[in-house]
């Protein structure tokens, strides 16, 4: 597991506020910082996949862990 800045607890949240939560998380972090996501909408891996190559920010991690999905974001 990544290190992470800050963590974003989205879970029971569909979409779009997941990506509007992490949207909004991210432009407190500096260029670098790591934002973990946790997420329980299954269409939160797609939507997080897109917002990274929209926003240009990197997808570190994407995966499932205990029935939820986890991302970590690095800011461009």
């Amino acid at each position: 597991m990544a290190n992470f800045d800050q963590e974003l607890d989205a879970s029971g949240l569909n979409c779009p506020l997941p990506i509007l939560r992490a949207k909004k998380a991210i432009t407190s972090l500096s260029a670098g910082q790591v934002l973990r996501i946790v997420a329980t909408d299954p269409g939160s891996v797609k939507d997080f996949e897109a917002f990274c190559k929209q926003t240009g920010n990197e997808l570190l991690e994407s995966g499932e862990e205990g029935g939820k999905f986890v991302f970590s974001i690095k800011k461009s």
